[in-house]
């Protein structure tokens, strides 16, 4: 979610005593004489006491049993079009060899032609829908399902539609950050591209509708619960050539012959925004 409205998260976690810690990394795990887990080495110089380890490292798509077809395969995934059909390595879409779920990278109509993988079981439900219709159809139709996920944290919903990472700016539009029950728009260069609900998801499918009207940012709701002046701020995402991981989609570049994109930099990096009020 960046920075800014990432700060509620944290806030949360911290008040039900999680000690989360931001900008830090793993350095080194250290184990006794037996093979137990016993301290954890951080990046900020602390030393922890620890007896276990989740390694969350997220998933790898298998491409590799297609090297050598000729298709647009890499490890990113396999480039398709919006019917769900694979670009070729020169670039020609074929029309008989359709994509879909987490290994299809594919341009999506309200997002300017960036590619997307989406990692979300109700996006590879209604990909293979799509691929389905297209494989006997005359006419091809679109896939242009919107990211979403959603999760519940001690008790408090948080369901977000669009694509936050790629955001500029977010600005609170309904509802108090301090009540913990609001909405936040983010916007790309002055357009909606994405929103988050905390306690508040009955107002998600009206901001799915900007998002595929590609309404201006910040919008003019002018809703009962909203603030008298909307005041955005920087979203807080990652910098150019540093990943921000998301539940559900990540964009993978553009174009079917695009390069892989540059090797990451130091997670460590601190990514600052002023938080969310």
């Amino acid at each position: 979610l960046g920075a800014a409205a990432g700060s509620v998260a944290a806030r949360l976690h911290r008040e039900h005593g999680v000690d989360l810690r931001v900008n830090t990394t793993v350095m080194a795990l250290e184990g006794d004489a037996e093979g137990r887990l016993r301290a954890a080495h951080l990046s900020d110089g602390d030393v922890l006491p620890v007896e276990v380890a989740v390694v969350a490292l997220g998933a790898v798509r298998n491409t590799e049993w297609l090297d050598g077809a000729g298709l647009a395969a890499d490890a990113r995934g396999v480039v398709c079009d919006a019917a769900c059909r694979a670009f070729d390595a020169d670039a020609i879409v074929t029309s008989d060899v359709f994509v879909a779920g987490d290994v299809a990278r594919w341009p999506h109509p309200h997002y300017d032609g960036l590619l997307l993988a989406v990692e979300h079981w109700d996006n590879a439900v209604r990909q293979a829908a799509t691929a389905a219709h297209n494989m006997v159809a005359d006419r091809p139709r679109p896939h242009r399902g919107l990211p979403a996920f959603w999760s519940y944290q001690f008790g408090v919903s948080i369901k977000s539609v669009g694509l936050p990472t790629i955001a500029d700016e977010v600005v609170v539009t309904q509802g108090s950050v301090a009540e913990r029950r609001f909405v936040a728009c983010f916007g790309r260069q002055g357009r909606c591209v994405a929103a988050v609900a905390v306690d508040a998801p009955r107002s998600l499918p009206a901001y799915a509708g900007l998002i595929e009207a590609a309404a201006p940012f910040p919008p003019d709701l002018r809703a009962a619960d909203g603030p008298r002046t909307l005041l955005p701020v920087p979203a807080g995402l990652a910098v150019d050539g540093q990943s921000t991981h998301s539940p559900t989609a990540a964009v993978t570049g553009q174009g079917p012959t695009a390069r892989e994109a540059p090797r990451e930099r130091d997670p460590r990096s601190p990514l600052t925004a002023p938080p969310l009020e």
